[in-house]
């Protein structure tokens, strides 16, 4: 019987702030950490008596803030996009919304895409039981055969 090529997997724990990649391929685990360098959330600078309607002037800074955000966001998820080129199937996994984002930033893709085998919730975990969520899905994954 001659063994099939391995497909190359990873697991993508992710939130607004960082995230880990974990690539199987051949039977061997990396674990990759980058952070997205985006700004937390606004915090207006200045006081109600700062020049101009604090309320006006709080509005055009809070937009400013969060569109700079959206941006490096954006900037977080292509880094992330190209890290994944190589990758056949994925599994995104994290608390919160960046993991939906990101599902939506790979689905824009043109051409050839890593095929997502599901998007799931999990709080933050250490390194190890990152590697083992990572593992055991893809254990379950191949004895079920996923389409």
């Amino acid at each position: 019987m001659i063994k099939s090529e391995q497909k190359k997997k990873m697991g993508i724990w992710i939130d607004r702030r960082d995230a880990f990649l974990i690539s199987i391929k051949n039977d061997r685990t990396t674990v990759e950490h980058i952070e997205s360098n985006a700004d937390s959330h606004f915090r207006p600078k200045g006081g109600w008596k700062a020049s101009g309607t604090a309320v006006a002037q709080s509005v055009t800074k809070e937009k400013t803030g969060d569109e700079r955000r959206k941006h490096q966001l954006h900037d977080f998820y292509q880094a992330l996009i190209q890290k994944i080129a190589n990758i056949d199937t994925l599994l995104i996994f994290g608390p919160g919304e960046a993991k939906h984002e990101l599902t939506k930033e790979i689905e824009k893709i043109k051409g050839p895409r890593p095929r997502i085998a599901a998007v799931k919730a999990a709080e933050r975990l250490t390194e190890n039981q990152l590697v083992a969520e990572v593992k055991s899905f893809f254990s379950v994954a191949e004895d079920r055969q996923l389409p």
